[in-house]
């Protein structure tokens, strides 16, 4: 029998391990800023077309690469980072398999430019499959430029696979976040399609947290400061008040590295357990500094999940150190919700000594006696003395002087009677004790029908007529607004802003009036007629998480998730009571729509019980 085991070829297992490494445009992004961390640079620019697409660039003033090394940086497991085994027990690098360029070569076009400070000349690849088609010398700055063209240009099949543009710029700007918040230090440039989209200075850490998320980020910032022999933490938490529907502003920073830990999460929502609401989450910044023997961080390409050595510990000071800084700054509430904050003394008063108060009262002034003022002109007297009220009786003197004349004239005047007064609305009221529907536990509303009984979920009914009112406005662009007195200014960082941008169009249709949609603030002069002003910010945050939670393609149509988003938000909840007229048109307004039996979420929101099904109960 013939031998069937063969090596592969070697760009054949480069496009394998490409699909470990590359996913996805971010993933490229991500590679390639990491090795420009390494670099030790000081500024790095990233510029990407169409999403990463067609083209993804990154330039940083690093320390470059000989021509040598250019040249052996696309061979598989070639690394500058590690040496032997040992080494890995010891990582302070982003990168250490050498497997990322070798990668990103085999399924793309890369041009790589780079040079060393000595040297007064560069070296220039250019390289189309793991193919090296020139290389040549070349006159460029310092460091190193890698462009990345026509990603997944040879395997269409993983091309068509990825999503629209605007979600692939959604997940390059989170790897952009990711590793512009793990290095403050570093100042940091993004342009997408020509535009620029983030220009981060040098800074401290909580200045790179409000330049990426927006200035209204500082005012919801607690720090967190802790160190001790096996775990040292700093960064900041959010305010319990700001906690938010998404995951989206939740860091966690290992030796800066971005992870992923969901039993590190778990002790940060413990801490804040008791602060916020059920299904929201906190936002937190936190940078954990670990000795590189205690952990592992081979364990996934991504390099984003590790192993700890004792995670039992780490999670008790975790979740510690967040506790304390939130009662440290005020943040958790105290026992006794009656006390007045103005009372308390500061912590600086503490040494100070007590003294008596300099205020003086004049004990001989009496506010009753008469007080001889003078004057240039000699003087005048100020009575003080209190003078009698006049009594009720005076109020009828002088109504008897005309005699019997007073009594004839009040005798003449007719008033309404009340009995007519009431008899106007008899009928009406006849009208109205009339009940066709009730309310069960103010959640469903219970009506009869010929056959039997009728019971509607008041809140996924509402979903449904509002969702069905929204897309006909939305259609017909006709939408009602009603004017705000004084405009609302809302701040989001600049990815929802993005977000908001695409839906900006179809939010006008609904009823939104936009007088200022800027950077990472708009300004918002008119609401939908239905829509009340102070419920404006959490119905466009929660529009934020519904389409980040969706991840839409290219198939995805805005308005009607915008439609289901402000349905969900707007319908009347559970526990809320409604009179007998608000019952009816709600039940009137159901069967007038064209999918009464499902909310927008395809949930059923009615059902009908039938004389014979209660029957069988009373068998």
């Amino acid at each position: 029998m013939a031998d069937i085991i063969q090596l592969l070829p070697d760009h054949v297992a480069n496009q394998i391990a490409a699909g470990e490494v590359v996913q996805r445009p971010a993933s490229v992004v991500k590679e390639l800023l990491e090795n420009a961390i390494d670099a030790e640079s000081t500024s790095i620019k990233l510029i990407v077309k169409d999403a990463g697409k067609t083209l993804i660039q990154v330039i940083d003033d690093g320390k470059g690469m000989s021509t040598t090394d250019a040249r052996l940086s696309f061979e598989r497991h070639a690394t500058s980072k590690i040496r032997s085994a040992e080494d890995l027990f010891s990582i302070n690098t982003k990168g250490f398999r050498g497997e990322a360029l070798a990668s990103i070569a085999a399924i793309a076009h890369v041009e790589l430019k780079t040079k060393q400070e000595q040297n007064e000349l560069g070296t220039q690849i250019e390289i189309e499959g793991s193919d090296i088609k020139s290389q040549e010398v070349v006159v460029t700055p310092k460091g190193t430029s890698v462009a990345v063209k026509h990603l997944f240009y040879n395997i269409p099949a993983r091309r068509n696979f990825l999503k629209s543009d605007t979600v692939e710029l959604r997940h390059i700007i989170d790897e952009f976040h990711r590793v512009a918040l793990a290095h403050p230090d570093i100042s940091f440039m993004m342009y997408h399609n020509g535009s620029e989209n983030f220009n981060l200075p040098k800074s401290n850490y909580r200045q790179r947290v409000v330049n990426i998320f927006g200035t209204k980020t500082n005012e919801k910032l607690v720090p967190v400061e802790e160190e001790t022999e096996v775990l040292k933490i700093s960064g900041f938490v959010g305010k319990p008040e700001f906690s938010r529907k998404t995951k989206t502003e939740q860091f966690f920073f290992v030796n800066n590295r971005f992870i992923k830990s969901a039993y590190l999460n778990h002790a940060i929502n413990s801490a804040f357990e008791g602060l916020i609401k059920e299904g929201s989450h906190p936002s937190y910044f936190l940078n954990l500094t670990v000795d590189p023997k205690t952990i592992d961080i081979n364990i996934h390409p991504t390099k984003t999940e590790i192993k700890f050595d004792d995670e039992h510990t780490l999670y008790a000071i975790l979740r510690s150190s967040v506790k304390h800084s939130l009662g440290q700054f005020n943040i958790a509430p105290v026992l006794d919700f009656e006390r007045d904050k103005n009372l308390d003394t500061p912590y600086n008063f503490e040494g100070k000594h007590v003294s008596n108060p300099t205020v003086e009262v004049d004990r001989s002034f009496n506010p009753f006696q008469e007080e001889r003022l003078s004057g240039k002109s000699g003087g005048f007297s100020m009575p003080y003395k209190k003078e009698a009220a006049a009594q009720w009786e005076s109020l009828y003197v002088g109504l008897e002087s005309k005699g019997t004349k007073t009594t004839q004239e009040f005798s003449e005047i007719q008033v309404e009677s009340q009995h007519e007064s009431q008899s106007l609305f008899n009928e009406k009221h006849a009208i109205e004790s009339t009940q066709t529907t009730y309310q069960l536990h103010n959640k469903y509303i219970i009506s009869t029908i010929k056959s039997g009984m009728l019971i509607i979920d008041q809140h996924r009914a509402h979903q449904r007529i509002l969702y069905e009112s929204l897309l006909k406005h939305t259609m017909i662009k006709e939408a009602v607004s009603q004017q705000l007195l004084f405009p609302l200014q809302l701040q989001f960082s600049s990815s929802e802003m993005e977000l908001l941008k695409q839906l900006k169009e179809d939010l006008e249709h609904t009823g939104f009036v936009f007088s200022k949609f800027e950077d990472s603030e708009i300004e918002i002069t008119g609401v939908p007629v239905n829509v009340p002003e102070s419920e404006v910010s959490i119905i466009l945050e929660q529009l934020i998480s519904d389409v980040e939670q969706e991840v839409p393609d290219s198939n995805f149509s805005s308005t009607d998730l915008l439609a289901k988003s402000l349905s969900k938000s707007l319908a009347i909840k559970t526990g809320h009571t409604l009179t007998n007229m608000e019952q009816e048109h709600l039940v009137n307004s159901l069967f007038a729509c064209k999918e009464p039996s499902v909310s927008p979420t395809n949930r059923t929101t009615f059902i009908t019980m039938s004389v014979d099904d209660f029957d069988k109960k009373f068998m």
